[in-house]
């Protein structure tokens, strides 16, 4: 553990990419070979399950450092972190060494044990490891691991250290490996033997276009799609086998029985990239309607009724058991639209390629009318790659739905912004009533978040434990991507990534929107 936490505290110090990625390679090079596929799992999000509630780690901890667990729970808020908590108020009374792995697998062996066990080992732990040490081991077991490292440089730091290239590297991690039944060896030096069937290809991400889209130049060199919101996937068909798998790295195939059926009379060695909508009536329906199956894990028959669902397919990146990411986007297409065309499903259907014959036809505003997010713009000549790379994909999203809402209660966040309420929700009027209508907690300045936090210890009507309710008075603007009618919503209505555009310091807030304002975006979209 001691190599890990010195990795940790090196990552953390830095903001500079470079020195994480030399920090990652040296860690890498040095490790023993068990914390090196462990410390890859953690760093790409790939944690043990969580064995002992946090219920139990607070009682466990206040108790041990001889506090009530109404201190220990202000101590926590002014914290921000759970964690760090633990790891602050603990003392060390004793010396153990062990290492990354040895802790990992201990925690994992706690799933079998009662309740007296666990308590014991934690205490024990707590009190043998250094306040660094603790930090990581409350983080791991509690599953919340999260350090400033993308996976795209923890990819960079382990290419550096040993001499594989970053794709391969990329590819090499997707999937559904675990570092339990897998070595550091078999991970990154094996070979292709153990092919897991179900793997999937890297996903390639779209750039926001920001400049002007004439500045792309000739629409002969670009192919342009709607940008569906749904949820990305790969359908993959091989030996028989079908095997869904989201962007998260989530493998959701027995979630889309519709396309388990559309992908058997395809043929073997497929992989379909495209997006998984709830659809009908020749329309993708609103995303909260796909969320209900996301939640599921029985489908009943009714719900497969209400929110059927398909896969709309935009590329193809295997074909007849061939890595195809390379070769050009339109020859790519052109294998899927013959694919489609030979083996016709009618929940697996062709992203449409819009027509145009110049940049000033294609108006964002229009994909609406498809319940679209905008567009999705291809080079033709590009190649499949791997993450986010400027180039080849952009996206062109249309402008958010805004309405100005007021300030109604505040939280404090966490991390850096532990001691300042930052995590707001805001309400809307109806009946001459502010009613909750969103959740944000991003869109303001450093120098805005403190004003408003002067504001809300100053303007606190009630507390309900961590969260105040203030005098409804500041207003903001209000961006999202889409609302829909919802019952366990008090406004009636949920919408779907809010966040502040701007604090509306010139409005009162009696001059905020309604909840008719919200039924007005829903007619017209």
């Amino acid at each position: 553990m001691k190599e890990f936490a010195e990795l940790f505290q090196r990552l953390d110090e830095t903001t500079k990419t470079k020195e994480k990625v030399e920090a990652m390679a040296q860690y890498f090079k040095v490790a023993p070979e068990d914390d090196r596929v462990w410390a890859i799992a953690l760093l790409s999000g790939k944690r043990p399950k969580r064995t002992v509630n946090t219920t139990l780690l607070r009682a466990w901890c206040a108790e041990e450092v001889g506090i009530p667990l109404w201190l220990f729970e202000e101590t926590y808020h002014i914290v921000g972190d759970l964690a760090e908590t633990i790891a602050l108020l603990v003392t060390q009374n004793q010396e153990k060494t062990q290492s990354l792995s040895q802790w990992v697998a201990q925690i994992i062996e706690l799933q079998e044990l009662g309740e007296e066990e666990k308590k014991a080992f934690i205490l024990t732990a707590w009190k043998s490891i250094n306040t660094r040490e603790r930090f990581l081991f409350n983080k791991i077991i509690t599953g919340g691991f999260r350090v400033g490292v993308s996976q795209r440089n923890m990819v960079k730091g382990l290419s550096k250290a040993t001499g594989i290239e970053e794709n391969l590297l990329t590819y090499k991690l997707t999937g559904n490996w675990s570092p339990q039944k897998m070595t550091y060896e078999e991970l990154i030096f094996g070979t292709d033997e153990n092919f897991d069937i179900s793997k999937p290809y890297p996903f390639y991400l779209a750039y926001p276009l920001e400049q002007k889209i004439e500045t792309l130049g000739s629409t002969d060199d670009w192919k342009v799609e709607y940008k569906w919101d749904g949820i990305r996937g790969q359908l993959i068909k091989r030996n028989g086998e079908v095997h869904i798998w989201t962007r998260g790295e989530e493998l959701v195939t027995e979630k889309y029985p519709e396309l388990i059926l559309a992908a058997k009379s395809l043929p073997n060695g497929i992989v379909i990239d495209g997006e998984i909508l709830a659809w009908k009536d020749e329309l993708p329906m609103n995303f909260a309607f796909l969320q209900k199956r996301i939640g599921r894990k029985t489908l009943g028959k009714k719900l497969l009724t209400e929110v059927p669902v398909v896969l709309k397919a935009y590329d193809l990146i295997e074909y007849e058991g061939m890595d195809i990411r390379n070769q050009p986007q339109h020859e790519r297409r052109t294998k899927l639209e013959a694919l489609i065309k030979n083996y016709p499903h009618d929940n697996l259907s062709l992203s449409p390629i819009i027509k145009y014959s110049d940049w000033s036809q294609l108006i964002r505003e229009d994909a609406r009318v498809y319940n679209a997010e905008g567009f999705m713009i291809k080079k033709a000549s590009g190649i499949y790659d791997v993450g986010r790379k400027k180039g080849n994909w952009w996206k062109w999203k249309v402008d958010p739905f805004t309405v100005d809402a007021v300030l109604t209660y505040a939280m404090r966040g966490h991390g850096r912004r532990a001691n300042l309420y930052t995590d707001y929700t805001f309400g809307l009027w109806s009946e001459g009533e502010l009613v909750t209508f969103a959740k944000a907690y991003s869109g303001l300045t450093d120098a805005e978040f403190r004003q408003v936090d002067r504001f809300v210890k100053k303007n606190t009507v009630e507390r309900f434990g961590p969260v105040r309710q203030v005098v409804p008075e500041l207003v903001f603007e209000i961006a999202f991507e889409a609302v829909s009618q919802s019952k366990r919503h008090k406004s009636g209505y949920a919408v779907r990534f809010p966040r502040i555009l701007r604090w509306r310091q010139d409005k009162k807030a009696v001059e905020a929107n309604s909840t008719v304002d919200l039924q007005h975006l829903l007619q017209e979209k």
